[in-house]
C-alpha cells in the first residue's frame, strides 16, 4: 500500500511538473536605436493569435523601464502566433510576428527589438517649366505608412511643390535628380535631426 502510495505521488509530482512548465517565457530588452539606450516608456504588448479563427487576444502588457528589459510568462496554449507590439509618442511603430513553433518551453525565449525615433523631411521642388525632372531616392527610411517611397519620380512643368517624408531620427535622407534630356543630374540630401524636420530644396 505504501508502495503504491509513493507511486501514485511520484506520478502527479511528474504531472504537475509537466504541467508547469507549459507555460512560454519571452524576455528580452527594448532599445532606443537612435541614442542607444533603453526605450524608456515604450509600452510592449503580446497577443496571442488563436489557430483556425484567427481571433487575437491580449495576454500581457508592460511599460519598459531604465534598464530596458521585459518578461512575459504566458500558457501554452494552441494559438498560431504570436503579435508583439510596441508603442512610444514620436517613435516608429513595431510589429513582430512570432509563430508557435519558434518557441519553446524547455528554456526562455529571448527577443530583442528596437524602434528609432521619428524624423521627417520636407523636400520642395521649383521649376519654371524650363526642365522637367526625375529623382530616385538614394537614403532614407521605407518601411512605414509615412515614408516616401523608392523608385522613379517625375515632375514636369512649372510647380512648386513638397513632399514629406518620415525618416529615422538623426540619419541621411538623400535622392538623385536628372534634369530631363540635359546633362545636368545631382545628388541632394541632409541630416533629419530627430522629432524635427529638415528641409531639401531644388531650384530648377
Amino acid at each position: 500500500m505504501k508502495s503504491l502510495f509513493s507511486i501514485s505521488l511520484c506520478l502527479f509530482l511528474c504531472v504537475a511538473c509537466k504541467k508547469g512548465k507549459a507555460d512560454f517565457t519571452l524576455k528580452g530588452s527594448v532599445s532606443d536605436n537612435t541614442f542607444s539606450t533603453a526605450l524608456t516608456g515604450a509600452t510592449i504588448k503580446i497577443y496571442e493569435i488563436e489557430a483556425g479563427g484567427g481571433e487575437t487576444n491580449l495576454l500581457a502588457s508592460s511599460t519598459i523601464n531604465s534598464d530596458g528589459n521585459y518578461s512575459f510568462t504566458f500558457p501554452r496554449n494552441k494559438a498560431e502566433s504570436y503579435r508583439v507590439e510596441i508603442r512610444k509618442n514620436a517613435y516608429f511603430e513595431q510589429d513582430i510576428e512570432i509563430p508557435f513553433s519558434n518557441l519553446t518551453i524547455e528554456e526562455d525565449n529571448v527577443r530583442n527589438f528596437s524602434s528609432t525615433a521619428k524624423s521627417w523631411v520636407k523636400l520642395r521642388f521649383t521649376s519654371t517649366g524650363a526642365n522637367n525632372l526625375k529623382y530616385v531616392k538614394q537614403e532614407g527610411k521605407v518601411d512605414c505608412s509615412e515614408c516616401c517611397g523608392n523608385g522613379e519620380f517625375f515632375f514636369y512643368g512649372a510647380l512648386d511643390t513638397t513632399i514629406i517624408c518620415a525618416n529615422d531620427g538623426n540619419t541621411t535622407y538623400s535622392y538623385h535628380y536628372w534634369l530631363l534630356g540635359t546633362i545636368i543630374s545631382g545628388e541632394k540630401n541632409a541630416v533629419t535631426p530627430a522629432f524635427d524636420t529638415a528641409e531639401i530644396v531644388l531650384n530648377y
